[in-house]
C-alpha cells in the first residue's frame, strides 16, 4: 500500500497499515501525525528516538563489561558460517565508516561490504561537502536553499538539525586527516554548486568523495575493534517479532569469494548501504548499487518512504559525444560534477545556442531536477543524444586545479576541457527516498537504523540540494551513535537464536550448465528492467506510462522467476546475480507504486497528467508493510519471521 502521509516522526511498527492526516506546523512544513486505526501498523508521532535511555559513564562500562561477556561465551559457540558482533554495520561508504569509527569506542563492529572496502558512491562523489564555514553565510540560509530545492517536502527539523550540526561534522573528518582544497589565503575554499545561494562546498579538488573515503578507511584500519568483511554480499535481515514489534538481530550474506552462507549475529544493525541507480540502464553509481539494503528493509517490514523521487544528475559525460569512444560500455556513467556548472560551465545544445536561461531565471545554477528536464526537454525536441557543458572560456590553469580528474578522463578519450565543451547526457544518480528513519537515525523495525542514501530522513524532500548528500551521511551516522549504544546496552542476544533461521541454499549446488542458463537469463532480465524504467519511469512521466512499467515489470519478474524455478532453484537459494535482480525488481516496483500514488509534479517527479504542484498533495509518500501472500518472491524474505522469546 502508498500513500500520502504528513511529515517524518519517529516510527514504531505492530503489523501493518492504515493512517489519518496530521497536523501542519506552523511553518507550514508538514509533521507526522498519524493514529493507528486497525490492528495493521502504528506510526508514532513522539518526536524523538523511542527507547534511547540516558546512561551514565559508568553505568555503560559495567553493563558493556556484562554484554562483552555474554558476547564472549557466544564466540565460543560460533562456527565459521556464524559470527557475533555487538554491532554489524553494512556498507562501507561515509555513513557506514564514520559511524563504525564511534561505536567501535563501546563494543565489537563488524563491516560487510559488497566489494572492495572502497566501491561505494561516496568514492565516486566529486563535488563535495556543503556546509556553513563562511562568515557571510548562515544555516537559516542554508535551509532556505535546502527547502526550495527539495520543492517544500523537506522536514524542516530535520533540515533545521543537519545544516546546524554539518559545520562540526566537516571539522571532525579535517581533524581525522582528510585534506580538502585551500584558498591562497589559506582558508578552505568554497565552491558553489547548482541551487545554492553562498559559496559553501568543502572540496578536495573533484575527487572529494575518495578523499573523504581514504581518510575514513585509513582510520578504520587502525581501529582493532572493528572487522572489515570485503566480497560479502548481504541478503536477507534476520528479524523476529514480539508484542506487535519487529526486532532486528543481524543478517545473512554471501562470500562471494568462498561462496559460502555467513550468518552475522548483532545486537545493533546499521544500513549504509547505498542507492539503486542500477535499475535505469545509465548511472553514474557504482555496480554495487542495486538497491540491496532498501529492498532487504521492505522485506523485513520496514516502512519506505519518497521512492518516486529519483534523481537524475543533468551531467553525466556523453561517450556518443566523445572524439575517441570508450572500447567498452562503461559499467557506469562518467559524472561531471555541478561544480563545473558553479564554476562558470554554460550549457549549450549542438548547434552551440544556450538553452538553460530560457527555462529558469537561475539558467545554468538551477537545482538540478530543473536542468535535467531542461536538457531532456531539449534533446527531445532537437532529436540529439547529448548536450554540451563549457567551461573553455574559464582560465585553464583553474579549470586544470579544480577539475583534474574530468579533465584526465576526457583527454584519455581525445577532448580537452580547456578548449572544448564536454558532451553531457542526464544519468540516475540518487535515491532522495528510501527507509523512513527518525532524527537519530531509528526505523520502525528495533535495533535496525540506517544512514546515508538508504535512508529517507526527510531533508531532501522532492529534490536533493547538490553536495548535500555526503553532508547528510555524516550528520546522521553520528546522531545513530547514541542510540544505538542504548540498544546494544539493553539487547540480550541468546547465541542459540542464529541456529533457529534456516540457513540460505547456495546456488553452486546446481549443475555448472543449469547455473550459467541462470546467469545470462538474469542479465537479460535485468536489461530489459533498466530498459522499462528508463522508458516509461525516467525523467517525464504519465499514468499510463506508469501503468505500462508496473505490467511489463510484474510479468518480466513473473518469466524470470518461473524460469529459475524449472531449472531448480529453491526459494531460499541465493547467488549474487539472482540477488541482485531479486532486489532491483523490488525497488523498481517501489518507485513505481510511490509515483502512481503521487498526483502532482514536484520536484524530480514530473507528470505529464498532474503538471502542476498542488499544496494538498506536500506530503511524503509512505509504504507500509504487506500481507505476506500478496508478495512476489523478490518482496519475500528468505527466512520465515520467528517469534522472540
Amino acid at each position: 500500500m502508498a500513500a500520502l502521509m504528513n511529515g517524518f516522526g519517529s516510527l514504531q511498527c505492530k503489523a501493518m497499515v492504515h493512517v489519518e492526516k496530521g497536523h501542519m506546523q506552523a511553518s507550514g512544513m508538514a509533521f507526522f501525525s498519524p493514529v493507528n486505526r486497525c490492528a495493521q501498523l502504528h506510526i508514532s508521532s513522539i518526536p524523538h528516538f523511542i527507547g534511547a535511555k540516558s546512561v551514565t559513564a559508568s553505568q555503560l562500562r559495567m553493563r558493556h563489561k556484562v554484554g562483552s561477556i555474554r558476547a564472549s561465551a557466544a564466540s565460543c559457540l560460533q562456527d565459521d558460517t556464524t559470527k557475533y558482533f555487538d554491532f554489524v554495520v553494512i556498507g562501507s561508504g561515509v555513513a557506514g565508516l564514520r559511524y563504525a569509527l564511534e561505536v567501535s569506542k563501546y563494543g565489537s563492529v563488524a563491516i560487510i561490504t559488497k566489494a572492495e572496502p572502497h566501491e561505494s558512491n561516496t568514492n565516486y562523489a566529486q563535488g563535495g561537502v556543503s556546509a556553513v564555514l563562511c562568515p557571510s553565510d548562515s544555516v537559516e540560509s542554508h535551509m532556505q536553499d535546502t527547502i526550495v530545492a527539495g520543492a517544500y517536502l523537506c522536514d524542516e527539523e530535520t533540515v533545521r538539525v543537519v545544516c546546524t550540526e554539518g559545520p562540526e561534522r566537516v571539522k571532525e573528518l579535517i581533524a581525522m586527516g582528510a585534506s580538502f582544497d585551500h584558498g591562497e589565503d589559506g582558508r578552505l575554499h568554497l565552491a558553489r554548486e547548482g541551487g545554492h545561494s553562498h559559496n559553501r562546498i568543502v572540496h578536495s579538488a573533484d575527487m572529494t568523495g575518495r578523499e573523504i573515503e581514504r581518510a575514513l578507511l585509513q582510520a578504520v584500519d587502525n581501529d582493532d575493534n572493528i572487522s572489515l568483511f570485503g566480497h560479502h554480499f548481504a541478503i536477507d535481515l534476520l528479524t523476529c517479532q514480539s508484542n506487535g514489534e519487529i526486532y532486528c538481530y543481524g543478517v545473512d550474506s554471501l562470500d562471494a569469494e568462498t561462496q559460502k552462507a555467513i550468518r552475522f549475529i548483532s545486537k545493533v544493525t546499521l544500513l549504509a548501504s547505498g542507492g539503486v541507480g542500477h535499475i535505469y540502464p545509465s548511472t553514474t553509481n557504482p555496480p554495487v548499487a542495486t538497491g540491496d539494503g532498501i529492498a532487504m528493509s521492505h522485506r523485513a517490514q520496514a516502512v519506505i518512504s519518497n521512492m518516486e523521487f529519483v534523481q537524475f544528475h543533468p551531467t553525466a559525460l556523453s561517450d556518443e559525444g566523445l572524439p575517441i569512444k570508450p572500447a567498452t560500455r562503461r559499467e557506469n556513467a562518467f559524472l561531471i560534477t555541478e561544480a563545473v556548472r558553479g564554476d562558470g560551465g554554460i550549457l549549450y545544445n549542438q548547434s552551440m545556442e544556450r538553452f538553460m536561461t530560457s527555462y529558469d531565471d537561475r539558467a545554468e545554477l538551477a537545482p538540478r531536477d530543473v536542468v535535467a528536464r531542461s536538457i531532456d526537454d531539449q534533446l527531445k525536441k532537437r532529436g540529439e543524444k547529448y548536450v554540451l557543458l563549457d567551461i573553455s572560456h574559464r582560465p585553464r590553469e583553474k579549470v586544470l586545479a579544480h577539475f583534474p580528474n574530468i579533465a584526465a578522463e576526457c583527454l584519455r578519450h581525445g577532448l580537452d576541457i580547456t578548449q572544448q565543451p564536454i558532451p553531457v547526457v542526464p544519468a540516475a544518480h540518487y535515491m532522495c527516498g528510501g527507509v523512513r528513519a527518525g532524527l537519530q537515525g531509528e526505523t520502525n523495525v528495533k535495533g535496525l537504523y540506517v544512514a546515508g542514501e538508504v535512508a529517507c530522513t526527510g531533508l531532501h524532500g522532492a529534490n536533493r540540494l547538490a553536495s548535500n548528500s555526503l553532508l547528510e551521511a555524516l550528520v546522521f551516522a553520528r546522531r545513530a551513535v547514541q542510540p544505538s549504544i542504548d540498544h546494544m546496552v539493553d539487547a540480550d542476544v541468546d547465541p542459540s537464536f542464529a541456529k533457529k533461521w534456516a540457513c540460505p541454499v547456495l546456488s553452486v549446488s546446481l549443475r555448472d550448465s543449469i547455473l550459467s542458463d541462470i546467469i545470462e537469463k538474469t542479465k537479460q532480465a535485468r536489461m530489459e528492467l533498466q530498459s522499462i524504467m528508463w522508458e516509461y519511469v525516467g525523467i517525464v512521466r504519465s499514468t499510463n506510462r506508469l501503468k505500462h512499467a508496473e505490467w511489463k515489470i510484474s510479468d518480466l519478474e513473473s518469466e524470470w522467476v518461473e524460469f529459475l524455478f524449472r531449472r531448480g532453484w529453491k526459494p531460499t537459494m541465493v547467488g549474487v546475480e539472482t540477488c541482485e535482480m531479486r532486489n532491483l525488481f523490488c525497488c523498481a516496483k517501489l518507485v513505481v507504486k510511490s509515483a502512481l500514488a503521487r498526483h502532482e509534479s514536484r520536484g524530480l517527479h514530473f507528470t505529464e497528467d498532474f503538471p502542476y504542484l498542488e499544496e494538498s498533495k506536500r506530503k511524503p509518500t509512505v509504504i507500509f508493510p504487506t500481507h505476506i501472500q500478496e508478495l512476489t518472491w523478490s518482496s519475500k524474505p528468505l527466512q520465515k519471521q520467528l517469534q522472540c522469546k
